[in-house]
């Protein structure tokens, strides 16, 4: 996404770490203080803590046998590129960089093991992380958004791109989406507000293939799992300006896409988008606020994250999860979640969320939330009609 959207998030999670002092003792206090908020609001929501010990987890997805795979920025390295490739602005740039992205499985008991690592993990200024932004099944393969690669965020060898991950956790990059997006810009780029390598965010399997989402430039791609090649599904920044567009879901064929917005943030300024196979683009929803997650569940409700539902900086303790029946009406199924980056609704009816994806270092972790109501498979209309 664009990283000046990222940057708002983690500086004001780090602002408040630090508030009392700018040591790392400070630092230390507040985390305690922050965790166990965090405890009484998972107690007061019905939220619970499924698996920890994640570093900055972003996409997760389900494999066929119910184990879960969540894909983690990473903690960068020390490597640079100044002078070799065009560097992101300062004080944002320049990155420095390192083999610290990873994937991490989790089983159906929670506990959390190393699936493949060594993916380029970028940091910039501002100490703002880019590994592995998302992974995805095609059939029984697996596949990793890499938003870390790319010499503008001092990985020299490793693009950004789409990574096929073998089981043994061999991967290596079949889309570069680096050099795509290079060869085929955007019509609307934000020239005070560009990363030459993008921002990769979200992607999803879809009818074989995968979608990715790429918020900074503002576009939606489909990446040909066999060929590698890569085609735009929709130029965002050419009808909606640059909204931060962040992650999509899939419904009968259309794509419904939300985005993170501009910060300091207006409450209730971001929408719902949809995209159909035709590529026409209509709002189906409105008055949601910093949008990270989207997902459906078997009965067709759609499950909205927002990293903080007030206005100005998104903080800890301000993340929910919003649920929009076929009809359009709401309700608040978690909140109080500390800077969640990803949700996916799970195999066995529950909601699972990435926690703690930005903000100062800590154990990130995966949240857990049954889902309450009816969840028998849909048999009514969409949030809007047609899939043309």
């Amino acid at each position: 996404m664009s990283m000046r959207h990222l940057l708002a998030i983690s500086l004001a999670s780090s602002a408040i770490a630090c508030e009392s002092g700018t040591g790392p003792d400070a630092a230390t206090r507040a985390s305690g203080n922050n965790e166990a908020a965090s405890r009484n609001a998972e107690a007061a929501s019905g939220v619970s803590v499924f698996a920890t010990g994640l570093q900055f987890p972003r996409g997760l997805t389900f494999a066929a046998n119910g184990d879960l795979y969540v894909a983690e920025a990473g903690t960068g390295g020390t490597e640079m590129t100044l002078g070799q490739c065009a560097q992101v602005i300062a004080p944002i740039g320049p990155y420095r960089n390192g083999p610290t992205g990873r994937i991490s499985r989790i089983d159906r008991d929670g506990n959390r093991t190393t699936f493949a690592s060594g993916f380029p993990s970028g940091i910039n200024g501002f100490e703002d992380y880019q590994g592995v932004a998302d992974v995805a099944f095609v059939g029984n393969k697996l596949f990793a958004l890499v938003a870390g690669g790319g010499c503008s965020h001092a990985s020299a060898t490793v693009p950004a791109g789409v990574a096929k991950v073998s089981p043994s956790g061999d991967w290596s990059i079949i889309a570069d989406l680096s050099a795509w997006q290079a060869a085929n810009p955007v019509e609307h780029p934000n020239p005070g507000d560009f990363e030459p390598d993008g921002s990769w965010y979200g992607m999803i399997s879809s009818e074989g293939s995968l979608v990715a989402v790429e918020p900074n430039h503002g576009e939606v791609v489909r990446v040909n799992t066999r060929t590698g090649e890569v085609t735009r599904i929709a130029d965002i920044s050419g009808t909606q300006g640059h909204i931060v567009p962040t992650v999509v879901a899939e419904r009968r064929g259309a794509l419904y896409l939300s985005s993170l917005g501009l910060f300091p943030g207006t409450p209730g300024s971001q929408k719902i988008l949809r995209i159909s196979r035709s590529g026409a683009i209509s709002e189906i929803a409105s008055g949601f606020t910093a949008v990270l997650g989207l997902d459906f569940d078997a009965a067709g409700r759609l499950y909205v994250l927002e990293t903080g539902e007030a206005g100005g900086f998104p903080a800890p303790g301000a993340g929910r999860v919003i649920r929009l029946d076929r009809k359009g009406h709401r309700d608040v199924i978690a909140d109080g979640l500390f800077l969640p980056t990803g949700l996916r609704v799970g195999p066995d009816g529950w909601l699972y969320i990435s926690n703690k994806g930005f903000g100062p270092p800590q154990p990130g972790e995966i949240l857990r939330v049954r889902i309450k109501g009816s969840v028998d498979a849909d048999d009514g209309e969409d949030l809007e009609s047609g899939d043309n």
